[in-house]
């Protein structure tokens, strides 16, 4: 039987007890410190409209080791016709991801109630946009939190031909250069893969994580600013 969580008390089950499909627990709520606390434990909510909150710990897990990254010569060639932002359009960012369609799925879980948590997060520091504009336009990005020294990457949108790509490789560019260490991609994708994404068993990513969540990486954010 799956655990449900009380709206009084902030503690998961240990997600190495998560079923079969990856999930941990359901209800709860969506309240800030439940929120990180999930992060730090790999623990990430996924649900659809008129479900009740799903936590997931899924097997396996994504990652993005940030040298593995592959920029390919044609997605070199077309990050230059972009500016990049971060932080600048934060809550847009995440309404055009929820108005990306994805495969074998009826609607998206990219909610309103999803979209303020997050929100609140971003106006704490923790949750991150990065943009990419074409004629002052938003065209694609993608959005996430930092837990420790990692990247929780959360949904990607494009409007404009590796303007989702692009902002990605200068997401990679400068964590590498801030000193974290990779970036969580949650569920497998064929998209990240190609970009150089790899499986890792749950227990991996978990032990991984533990050792690098408690370490701080100490830099700025550049706010609103071309990059």
């Amino acid at each position: 039987m799956i655990p449900q969580l009380s709206k009084h008390d902030l503690t998961f089950p240990s997600p190495h007890n998560a079923n079969e499909d990856g999930i941990v627990a359901w209800g709860g709520d969506l309240n800030p410190s439940r929120l990180v606390r999930a992060y730090q434990n790999g623990i990430f909510p996924w649900y659809s409209k008129g479900d009740p909150i799903i936590w997931w710990s899924v097997h396996p897990r994504l990652i993005m080791e940030l040298d593995d990254f592959k920029l390919s010569r044609s997605l070199k060639k077309s990050m230059k016709k972009f500016e990049y932002k971060f932080d600048s359009n934060f809550t847009e960012v995440m309404k055009s991801c929820s108005n990306v369609p994805r495969n074998n799925q009826n609607g998206t879980w990219i909610q309103d109630d999803i979209i303020e948590a997050y929100s609140v997060l971003h106006g704490m520091g923790i949750a991150h946009s990065i943009e990419s504009y074409l004629d002052g336009e938003l065209v694609g990005g993608l959005y996430g939190l930092v837990i420790g020294k990692v990247f929780c990457g959360e949904s990607m949108f494009s409007k404009v031909n590796d303007a989702s790509k692009s902002a990605y490789a200068i997401l990679v560019k400068h964590l590498k250069e801030w000193g974290y260490d990779f970036i969580d991609c949650q569920v497998p994708t064929d998209h990240l893969k190609s970009l150089g994404a790899k499986e890792v068993s749950r227990k991996d990513f978990l032990d991984r994580l533990k050792n690098v969540y408690v370490e701080k990486v100490e830099h700025i954010w550049v706010i609103d600013k071309n990059i």
